[in-house]
């Protein structure tokens, strides 16, 4: 660290330069450089090991077809794909279709779906492509998808595109390290919040910023920290876009006056990020690869394995910076939009880093500062004339600090043990609020209420059942879990009769956002548009919220359902969705 002295003795400004991070003083012109893409009916892909520059420092990648990201694989609605995988790594390998529809046993998932594709061999995965939008593929095989083992996938519809646009470019965000993964695991399981280099200071508090100490000394006595945001972060990462840090600055072009189409994808291991671009709106046209009512932001959150479609434009004739800052706001991915090469823009300060609250405990709101988030999935019932059983509502817990985070009442179904360090008294539903650290930031930030399907919802039915899955774990030994039970304990898979409606109710107990993937099939988020509700295959759900999901169970098959914060489905968040048709159905 350049001590006070030292640095007036430079000069200050030179000084203050020298402490910046690299891209905040880059000049450089940035990198134009497409995506390698693959297409057609018959594709081949090799994955093996290879060296990957970043920001000019040579790490060590899992790539495919020799690159990080992999191909972009461009399919057509409604023909049939083979795609043949060849691994030459020493190790097994596997790729799952993230988002596609596709038999169970050509969903990519080792020891789930199919036994994975073993060192040295090949395995032809071969569907029928029935359905369009924006997706991705990545490994479901150890920690290879940290390493780079992930890529694009868009496929065409084969009716018009509802979506005008004149041009298009695909943003891949992703998180890497030169830390091998399972040493930050192995860091993560020894001490929690070892990469929060974020933790409030007595200076801090001098300085009348962050909490209070009243508010501190609450903290400290649940022994849980308010800036554990994330919990890997740009202490450990460099984040990317298409594969390249924010000083190599991937750039692509467009011509004055068009409408651009973004589709984003967020292919990290661990990171959320805050997408926007400084000075330009944008419209959100497509969630999770399904289209949706235009949605006019300035700023969106995009959850690890979400993508989300965005048309900007008319585009004048000047440079524009993309931003996609990491939840915790601990670094940045970066790249420019620009009628020119060698054109830039300058690139925003890293914003004030957020704290979280009481209502991320799953305190509710304890300072009363907002009106209670309306219950969607109760809205909706009674909207439509529906009278499904709905269990009581609890009665709220006494305010205050002392309300025990710990109460199994609140969770009867929770296995609890040492992997359960809470139990949130009062989840709220949180789906229109934009996500920590975004409350306050002065523009309109994009938030799941916003989403309304631009078709209707292809299953008119109610739901016949409540499902109540909580999101549980303990972030001081790391350890993650559905219902207090990771894969290897739990007692059997979730089950679902074939073509049932199911309401499922997802409860998050911890301090941490999940975002949660079931593969396989598509759940409409009940956010109070009945009969549009937005069609996701992730959802994040806010720490002590809840979100809820009406799934038609129409995929028979064994399905995994997990957090997609790689590490958190690696110790434990990870269960199995089983689909059986009922006796005598095909």
């Amino acid at each position: 660290m350049t001590s006070r002295r030292s640095l007036l003795k430079k000069g200050s400004l030179a000084g203050l330069v020298s402490l910046l991070p690299k891209w905040a003083h880059s000049a450089s012109p940035g990198i134009v450089r497409a995506l390698p893409a693959v297409s057609g009916s018959d594709i081949t892909l090799t994955v093996g090991h290879a060296s990957w520059s970043i920001d000019g420092r040579q790490g060590r990648a899992v790539t495919v077809n020799g690159t990080v990201p992999g191909p972009l694989i461009r399919l057509k609605e409604g023909e049939r794909v083979r795609l043949s995988v060849i691994n030459t790594l020493d190790e097994e390998t596997s790729i799952h279709w993230h988002g596609l529809l596709v038999p169970f046993q050509f969903d990519g998932v080792p020891g789930i779906s199919f036994p994975g594709i073993k060192a040295r061999e090949t395995f032809t995965y071969e569907f029928p492509v029935i359905q369009s939008g924006t997706y991705w593929y990545h490994s479901h095989s150890g920690v290879q998808e940290q390493m780079g083992h992930y890529g694009p996938l868009v496929i065409d519809p084969k009716d018009a595109d509802p979506v005008a646009y004149d041009r298009e470019h695909v943003i891949v965000l992703s998180d890497y390290s030169f830390m091998p993964p399972h040493t930050i695991l192995k860091k993560l399981k020894q001490q929690a919040g070892v990469f929060n280099f974020q933790k409030q200071t007595l200076a801090d508090l001098v300085a009348g910023e962050g909490l209070s100490l009243k508010d501190r000394l609450h903290w400290a006595e649940m022994r849980m920290d308010p800036t554990d945001i994330s919990d890997v972060t740009g202490a450990a990462y460099t984040y990317l876009v298409n594969g390249h840090g924010p000083v190599d600055n991937w750039t692509a072009l467009f011509k004055p006056g068009e409408r651009v189409r973004l589709r984003v994808i967020n292919a990290s291991a661990m990171t959320i990020f805050n997408v926007r671009i400084p000075g330009v709106p944008l419209s959100v046209v497509q969630a999770d690869g399904q289209n949706v009512r235009p949605v006019a932001v300035d700023e969106f959150q995009i959850a690890v394995a979400e993508t989300y479609d965005v048309v900007v434009g008319p585009m004048p004739d000047q440079a524009f910076t993309l931003v996609a800052e990491a939840v915790d706001r601990s670094g940045l991915a970066r790249a420019t939009l620009t009628p020119r090469e060698g054109l830039t823009a300058p690139v925003p300060p890293l914003r004030k880093r957020p704290t979280a609250t009481m209502k991320d405990m799953g305190m509710g709101d304890m300072n009363h500062s907002a009106a209670p988030a309306a219950d969607h999935s109760q809205m909706d019932h009674a909207a439509m004339g529906h009278t499904m059983p709905m269990a009581p509502a609890a009665p709220a817990p006494a305010m205050g600090h002392s309300m025990s985070m710990r109460d199994p009442a609140n969770a009867p179904q929770v296995k609890m043990g040492p992997g359960v360090q809470s139990i949130a008294p009062m989840p709220m539903d949180r789906t229109g609020e934009p996500g920590q650290g975004l409350e306050d930031v002065g523009h309109k930030v994009l938030v799941y209420t916003d989403l309304v399907a631009l078709t209707a919802n292809p299953d008119p039915r109610s739901p016949t059942r409540t499902k109540e899955i909580h999101l549980t774990g303990n972030m001081e030994r790391f350890m993650w879990s559905f219902d207090g039970a990771k894969l290897s304990e739990a007692a059997a898979p979730i089950a679902f009769r074939k073509d049932e409606r199911v309401r499922i109710v997802l409860v998050n107990d911890t301090m941490m956002a999940h975002p949660i993937h079931l593969h396989g099939h598509f759940f409409e988020v009940v956010n109070g548009h009945p009969g549009h509700h937005p069609r996701k295959h992730t959802v994040n759900v806010l720490p002590g919220g809840k979100v809820t999901l009406d799934l038609t169970a129409d995929a028979a098959g064994d399905w995994a359902l997990h957090c997609h914060l790689m590490f958190h489905m690696h110790t434990g968040m990870l269960q199995v969705v089983t689909v059986r048709p009922l006796d005598g159905d095909a």
